[in-house]
């Protein structure tokens, strides 16, 4: 039995054919020589109608102008085809590791506000660049930017300089409160987003991760609410987040876990006396159970709070400043964890 074929691709091969049939496809002629309509899916008639029919709404939502084209003899005899004039692009010569780069791109924005357009400029640039799937060049490589709802409302309030209004739990405390800001820039750190703006409660800058940002977020009053930032306020205010100098944390992992964080280690000399073993909780006994893994990093924070994600498999042997910013963040959570018990 042939190996089934996803959505997405079955909807790339009926492009492909569409892009490039003489006149127009009829169903059965889709039925019968397009990849991802003969599994098992399709096998009756009612299941082929379905899913084609699916398809095609799909593809016109995505941009792609699916026409239907009448055989002027045999006014019931209906094909299909894609509008080349409206579709097509001109000449594009990409090698496949190029397309692969696209690709690996198109596949970081998740948010549903953006994933429509990126996908239909991958799906149209995929189908004309000839040679190997660009996809198997990067297999194993899914990076995710996870935006979440309040993404896209925010981005908005940046542009037109609007005060919004949200419910934030902070990672430090644990605190839930309202917060009431002027949203200066969005920035993209490992695996999320982060607000930097002014706080108008605490008549500061402060910076928001997205994630923690619970419900909704409302406008405050109309655009322009609040002047922009100076090039100086802009630059204290992302500082914690900039990327500065490389630095090399050492971890102390437990064996076939954090493998994210086992696939950017380097190799690098570490002396197993070189810390002060009272500032690490356990660490005697357990380094002889655990592998020592080197990270590079440029931002304490951003590496924290990915090691916290891996609770008690990763113990932060070095530098100090991030293992006290991960001990931070344990300890609100665990803050957390009391007040829910």
């Amino acid at each position: 039995m042939a190996p089934s074929i996803d959505a997405a691709e079955r909807l790339l091969n009926l492009v492909i054919a569409l892009v490039n049939t003489q006149g127009r496809m009829t169903k059965q002629q889709v039925r019968s020589s397009v990849a991802g309509y003969m599994d098992s899916a399709a096998a009756s008639d009612d299941a082929f109608e379905r899913m084609f029919e699916r398809d095609k709404d799909t593809l016109r939502e995505l941009g792609v102008p699916v026409l239907t084209v009448t055989d002027s003899r045999y006014g019931d005899d209906v094909g299909y085809r894609i509008d080349l004039d409206t579709y097509a692009l001109p000449a594009v010569d990409l090698t496949a590791a190029e397309l692969g780069v696209l690709s690996l791109a198109a596949r970081v924005w998740q948010d549903a506000s953006l994933r429509a357009d990126t996908t239909r400029a991958l799906t149209k640039l995929r189908a004309v660049v000839e040679g190997p799937q660009a996809s198997d060049l990067l297999a194993g490589i899914a990076p995710r930017v996870n935006a979440g709802a309040a993404f896209g409302p925010l981005v908005e309030a940046v542009q037109e300089r609007r005060v919004v209004r949200f419910t934030y739990r902070a990672a430090s405390t644990g605190e839930v409160r309202e917060r009431t800001v002027e949203p200066w820039r969005l920035l993209a750190r490992r695996g999320g987003w982060v607000l930097v703006g002014r706080d108008r409660d605490r008549g500061a800058s402060r910076s928001f991760r997205l994630g923690r940002i619970q419900g909704g977020v409302r406008p405050v009053g109309g655009p322009g609410g609040f002047d922009a930032p100076t090039p100086e306020e802009l630059a204290a205010a992302t500082a914690t987040w900039a990327r500065g100098p490389e630095r090399v944390a050492t971890l102390a992992v437990v064996p076939d876990r954090a493998a994210a964080l086992r696939a950017r280690a380097v190799d690098t000399e570490f002396d197993r006396a070189g810390f002060d073993r009272a500032e690490v909780v356990g660490a005697e006994g357990m380094l002889a159970e655990r592998d020592l893994v080197h990270v590079p990093y440029r931002s304490t924070w951003e590496l924290a709070e990915e090691i916290v994600g891996y609770g008690a498999a990763v113990l932060v042997l070095a530098p100090g400043d991030l293992r006290d910013a991960t001990l931070t963040l344990l300890r609100a959570a665990a803050r957390l964890d009391e007040r829910g018990a």
